[in-house]
């Protein structure tokens, strides 16, 4: 069930520490706040200095109330923070809110003080959200613990950032959502956002969780919190470039960004991933509503041959579809409307919604009820006869009122079935706008919102969600090739006959062992490619022993691997790799691979370890993915044998948090199997 925190959003009592009469001071705006709901819970004033604070008694110290105390908001200076925690401890407070600033954002010192707290905290079996917080509020209970009041409604913000929220505040407004809960996350010393996710999911007055971070803290344990929800999750995330990778030693690393990362965590957990404030509104003005389509394709109406077009581009470049409408639905659509209009898809009623605005009703009548449309978007003028309201000449106000008539009956149609229907509208505070919009349709000024808020109700394939680690198998002590492709053949990874050479005698016994032809690796260089320390495709004694003296003399290898030439014909060469990042733990990456791989980047991410079904779908989904069924006449390959190989390779690495980046590469695929080629491990 996860933490209780009950006595964070629903105390009963609240005392503010650090109070006062000052509005400069946070304590001000706070005390301001908590006296709006002196109703439904008691509510006291503490500040050592006592006297009054908006007109009511002050007490020095907590103790001095008389009672207990549920709830302390804590907003005092640094110095008097602990004693202020302790002394609330002492008097029974279940939760703590801290806004005082000045801990483990300041450095180690303050990161040890910040830690001793919340030891104290959780010891005492109370919750603390901060330090270093604005507050919380939650509109269900009355609770109003923030310097500004947020408009009630049915979504949840979990920020660290408070002027984030005032943004999000006022963009919400016209889609008629708000806040059932907002809360500062602070440091997360105690109360971390995935127990604040996790009790989001719970809280019936929550229908979406919007959540703005800038560290995740355990990233994974918020995917799996966020898989877990039930309730559509949006995030928006700062951070997401790709310095991570610049310290990288493997391929897998160089590839791997931390936007790569979150998108993959995301991807996994049925996240919305966002990027600005703009785009969470329009993600959650989509969701919060409950609606999902069940497919991608999308049905355009407008009134304006040039609105349609811009719309149907905007559509697919969200990643949607725009598809010819069957005979049977443009049967429909000709019946009701006129010769003019085209019915194929984008549908334009070509003017007639000028001589019948009723037409639009009939159209998304229509096209919701046809089998190959999962949404609906209509764009353009709509709106716009309400707006008037007169201003068209002697018809204005019939046509205002016959597009009311239409906005109702669209409702009412909006009402009836379960597929998604948004607008794009040049009057979105017309009447008949606001009309959708209070029935649940969002409406939006611009026509890439009204496509992004498609995109977010679209079903984004079969969720994995996060794949819990394996137990911890017995380290590895060495990372050298030998010892990496050795442990992986252990794990059941099949790789060629190999053996490690020190000198011009062990060569040509091995030479005796096996075949040519062979390839010859120099064992001391981590990217043995790079510095031409590897040879390929020698044919035969003669040629192993001349790369095996050149190679000791160019590159002063002082022992080499022989092995086995693999067969390439008809093969496909892939990467497989693993690397663990700090937040969301082992991540995998598989793509295209060879000398090649990040030239081409054609790589795909996701939350290691990886199930063969779920590696399949990643390698199905490549840009190149058609080379796996063959091209120009050559055979497709062993894809499910390449999928259990991943899957191999990706739980290796999940056993191993002493690994840091592992990869295969190349990962050879061919129509009867696969064969590791090389392998390369970097520990911790």
């Amino acid at each position: 069930m996860g933490r209780d925190l009950s006595a964070l959003f629903d105390p009963v009592s609240v005392a503010v520490v650090g109070a006062s009469d000052d509005p400069a001071k946070y304590g001000h705006a706070i005390a301001a706040q908590a006296v709006r709901a002196d109703g439904r819970r008691p509510v006291h004033m503490v500040n050592r200095r006592g006297g009054t604070v908006l007109g009511r008694p002050v007490a020095p110290s907590l103790s001095a109330i008389g009672e207990p105390v549920d709830l302390a908001v804590v907003s005092v200076p640094a110095a008097g923070f602990e004693d202020a925690v302790d002394e609330a401890l002492r008097c029974g407070a279940r939760a703590i809110v801290a806004i005082t600033a000045g801990f483990a954002e300041t450095g180690e010192a303050g990161r040890t003080r910040q830690q001793a707290v919340a030891e104290r905290v959780r010891a005492a079996g109370a919750v603390m959200v901060g330090p270093n917080c604005l507050g919380i509020a939650d509109n269900t209970t009355d609770l109003f613990l923030a310097s500004d009041t947020f408009t009630p409604g049915g979504v949840a913000l979990l920020s660290q950032s408070g002027n984030l929220a005032l943004e999000l505040q006022l963009r919400f407004r016209p889609h008629g959502l708000g806040f059932s809960r907002f809360v500062s996350l602070g440091n997360q010393a105690d109360v971390t956002l995935v127990d604040l996710l996790a009790d989001c999911a719970r809280h019936e007055g929550t229908r979406a969780i919007a959540v703005y971070a800038e560290d995740f803290g355990d990233g994974r344990a918020f995917a799996e919190a966020a898989a877990d929800a039930g309730k559509p999750v949006v995030l928006l995330t700062a951070g997401r470039g790709d310095a991570s990778a610049r310290s990288a030693q493997s391929h897998t690393g160089a590839l791997t960004t931390s936007a790569d990362v979150v998108s993959a965590a995301c991807r996994d957990a049925g996240v919305e991933l966002v990027a600005t404030p703009r785009e969470l509104t329009v993600a959650l003005a989509a969701l919060s509503g409950g609606r999902r389509a069940t497919g991608h394709r999308v049905a355009v109406l407008t009134d304006g041959g040039g609105h349609g077009v811009v719309a149907a581009d905007a559509v697919e470049a969200a990643g949607l579809a725009v598809p010819e409408l069957r005979e049977p639905t443009r049967r429909r659509l000709r019946e009701a409307l006129w010769e003019q209009s085209a019915v194929a898809n984008p549908v334009d009623l070509a003017g007639m919604g000028e001589q019948d605005p009723g037409s639009y009703a009939e159209t998304v009548a229509a096209l919701l009820a046809a089998e190959e449309v999962d949404s609906v978007l209509m764009t353009g003028y709509f709106g716009g006869y309400a707006a008037a309201d007169g201003g068209l000449g002697g018809g204005g106000a019939a046509l205002a009122a016959g597009e009311q008539e239409a906005a109702r009956l669209i409702a009412a149609r909006h009402r009836a079935t379960a597929k998604p229907v948004v607008v794009q509208s040049m009057y979105p505070e017309s009447p008949t706008c606001r009309t959708l919009a209070a029935a649940g349709i969002p409406v939006f000024t611009a026509t890439e919102d009204a496509a992004r808020a498609l995109a977010a109700t679209a079903p984004v394939g079969r969720l994995t969600g996060v794949t819990p680690l394996p137990r911890p198998a017995s380290p590895l002590r060495e990372s050298g090739y030998l010892e990496t492709r050795r442990a992986l053949e252990e794990a059941g990874v099949a790789f060629p006959a190999a053996r490690e050479v020190h000198d011009e005698a062990e060569l040509l016994a091995v030479a005796e062992e096996f075949a040519g032809p062979y390839v010859l690796k120099a064992l001391h260089l981590l990217h043995k490619s790079d510095a031409g320390g590897v040879a390929l495709g020698l044919a035969g004694t003669g040629e192993l022993l001349a790369a095996f003296r050149e190679m000791r003399a160019r590159l002063g290898a002082s022992s080499c691997s022989v092995e086995a030439m693999a067969d390439l014909t008809d093969g496909i060469e892939l990467i497989v790799g693993v690397n663990r990042d700090p937040r969301f733990g082992p991540v995998a990456m598989v793509g295209l691979g060879g000398v090649l791989a990040e030239a081409l980047h054609d790589v795909a991410f996701t939350l290691a370890p990886v199930s063969a079904d779920r590696a399949e779908t990643l390698l199905r989904g490549l840009r190149t993915a058609a080379l796996l069924d063959g091209v120009r006449g050559r055979p497709p390959v062993d894809v499910a044998a390449a999928a259990k190989a991943v899957e191999t390779i990706t739980a290796f690495a999940a056993a191993h948090p002493e690994i840091a980046e592992i990869e295969v590469n190349p990962l050879l695929v061919r129509p009867d199997g696969v064969l590791a080629l090389d392998s390369r491990a970097v520990l911790a």
